[in-house]
């Protein structure tokens, strides 16, 4: 039960897409992550997944529209519902979600796909 400096917790990586976990609360993963890019097109078939920028701006394409995240916004997309973020610049990213949700989705077996996530 100790206080978090996320701005402190970011400055340890400077690699994108790889989430880290800082917490954890009702089964609940908290996690960070610096997104900058694209992401891949995916969904989550059991979980819903909670976005809130911290620094910069993300995108986040469905399949019907694009929604863009500033500073201090957050999403919460609901399991099922595809989806892409993406940043056209460096952008830090806390999210919620269940500690069974695979950061890619579906496409368990993706470049992208991190699995074992560190606590920092």
């Amino acid at each position: 039960m100790n206080k978090i400096n996320l701005k402190e917790k970011f400055s340890l990586f400077d690699d994108y897409w790889h989430p880290r976990i800082i917490g954890k609360l009702n089964g609940q993963l908290v996690k960070i992550a610096k997104f900058k890019g694209s992401f891949e097109m995916h969904k989550h078939d059991h979980e819903d997944e909670l976005f809130q920028v911290i620094k910069g701006q993300i995108q986040i394409k469905f399949e019907d529209r694009m929604e863009t995240l500033d500073e201090g916004e957050m999403i919460v997309v609901p399991k099922g519902v595809l989806h892409q973020p993406s940043a056209a610049e460096e952008a830090w990213v806390v999210m919620f979600e269940p500690a069974s949700t695979v950061n890619t989705g579906e496409k368990e077996n993706s470049e992208l796909t991190q699995e074992n996530l560190e606590w920092i």
